[in-house]
């Protein structure tokens, strides 16, 4: 039964991606070419190269929605945890991802384990990401990319890029309260208590990410 949801929840969540991406694609015709130009950039840049499997997942601490710190090792000492990095709550396909997890959370807290979810947002705006799909998982600000950096996902937006964003009215530097314009490949892991990192996927192109369900199905493996 509870495969039967989780294969309607992917094919749904598929569809919006699909969705999402044709009237982007219709609002702006040569978004296509931009954006093969910006995924070149970033690997011209080396960027995303994220951690393999067999990894030690970096610890890392820092403040959820409320300012309150998480330390990744006081959580794995609980279980095992997902993480997610995301770009920010003006990213729509980070959105719908972000809504897809807490539609599967019952499922991931029976197998024992936790979600953490990752973006460069100050507080605050990690705290509007929050209330505004209802999350219940762990919504957290790593101010500065440190720890995108520590797990090998920071990247800069180029020149260009930032002009476009900027004309779109995404002010990042309100955002992530800093003029960086610095974010992390959208990445998902999946670490076991030991702190190993068992399942990832990390991507250039933040329309592919690991579904969900097979994030799940990774943790029902852990049991």
């Amino acid at each position: 039964m509870v495969q039967d949801s989780v294969s309607k929840w992917e094919r749904s969540l598929k569809d919006e991606f699909d969705a999402l991406q044709a009237q982007n694609r219709n609002m702006s015709p040569d978004a296509a070419a931009t954006f093969a130009r910006l995924l070149q950039d970033l690997r011209d840049q080396g960027a995303g190269k994220g951690l393999n499997i067999g990894d030690k997942a970096p610890d890392f601490t820092l403040e959820d929605a409320t300012g309150k710190p998480v330390t990744l090792s006081e959580e794995l000492a609980k279980g095992p945890v997902i993480i997610v990095f995301y770009r920010g709550e003006w990213c729509p396909y980070c959105n719908l991802q972000l809504k897809a997890y807490e539609r599967i959370m019952n499922e991931i807290k029976a197998a024992g384990a936790q979600l953490i979810a990752i973006s460069p947002q100050t507080p605050d705006h990690s705290l509007s990401t929050k209330e505004k799909h209802e999350l219940s998982f762990f919504v957290l600000s790593d101010a500065n990319n440190k720890t995108a950096e520590n797990y090998n996902l920071k990247y800069k937006l180029p020149d260009f890029m930032q002009a476009i964003q900027k004309r779109s009215g995404i002010e990042l530097h309100q955002y992530n309260g800093n003029p960086t314009f610095e974010l992390p490949v959208t990445a998902t892991y999946i670490i076991d208590k030991k702190g190993t990192v068992i399942a990832g996927a990390s991507d250039l192109n933040h329309r592919t990410r690991m579904e969900p369900s097979e994030a799940l199905k990774k943790i029902r493996s852990l049991q």
